[in-house]
């Protein structure tokens, strides 16, 4: 069992919580991830790491309560027990040989491109953060970013917060501009696809974090399977960083939605099993 330290709500359904799990902690990179089960019966999920506290013991995840286990997640309180959390796992962000790196990061997906920024940041290298919502009410993190950035764009689909634009509006400005020699975009698969092409004229580097339905973890099940580079790859062992050039994204995006049906069942008979429990 593993003890909820801290719970915050950042944003509607958005929550960040800090797990204590001391062995986690102490090895847990930016860009890795772990596996939980809410309760005995509950599903196994993927969640990224969005921070760690190596001397606290702690691990912080950020998640959006949308389906049926993330919403029992979110029901927990401080001082309640969860009763996996297994991790870390998979491939820590690789920032070697980047000087100067575009970070872009799209919704509950900004939680896991931060640690990425202020890895960069740590490392001294210059760090534009791009990062889109789409309205005011869900920005999240905002301040953390602007706090690792050299230069720094908040985009809303509707201009609630920010300018009005997509992601993809400041990242082709600040390719014409020039300098950059990588591109690390995390969030919605069409977010990072446009992201991606977005850059392709430009032929700097891309690097994509995939989140795919997955399992187990270790690249057993097969459920994570992606096409990279015209090969099958399993994002829990191989990733889940990518190439972005090299991902069939919409291979990705038709598989996303394999379940979308009984997903939006099992939400529903949440909502109803959780209506009125904040």
């Amino acid at each position: 069992m593993y003890r909820i330290l801290e719970k915050k709500t950042l944003a509607p359904s958005v929550i960040e919580m800090q797990i204590d799990a001391p062995l986690v902690a102490r090895s847990a990179q930016a860009g890795q991830f772990i596996i939980l089960r809410v309760d005995a019966d509950g599903e196994r999920i993927p969640l990224t790491v969005a921070g760690q506290d190596r001397a606290r013991g702690s691990v912080k995840i950020i998640f959006g309560a949308v389906g049926a286990t993330t919403m029992r997640l979110a029901r927990k309180e401080a001082g309640d027990h969860i009763e996996d959390f297994v991790g870390p796992l998979g491939r820590p962000t690789v920032t070697e040989n980047i000087r100067r790196a575009l970070v872009v990061g799209g919704g509950v997906g900004t939680a896991i491109a931060l640690p990425v920024a202020e890895k960069l940041h740590g490392e001294g290298k210059f760090v534009h953060s791009i990062v889109g919502f789409r309205n005011k009410d869900l920005v999240i993190l905002k301040e953390d970013f602007a706090a690792c950035s050299d230069l720094f764009d908040l985009v809303t689909d509707d201009g609630s917060a920010g300018r009005k634009a997509l992601v993809t509006l400041p990242l082709k400005e600040a390719l014409e501009k020039g300098g950059y020699d990588c591109m690390i975009a995390i969030g919605p698969l069409p977010m990072m696809k446009y992201a991606v092409e977005t850059c392709r004229p430009y032929g700097i580097r891309t690097v994509v974090s995939m989140n795919p339905i997955m399992i187990d973890g270790t690249g057993m099940c097969g459920c994570c399977r992606l096409t990279v580079g015209g090969k099958m790859r399993f994002a829990c062992v191989d990733g889940p960083d990518f190439d972005g050039y090299e991902v069939d994204f919409d291979e990705a995006i038709a598989r996303s939605g394999q379940y979308r049906e009984e997903e939006a069942r099992r939400r529903e008979e949440a909502c109803r099993l959780f209506e009125g429990v904040k």
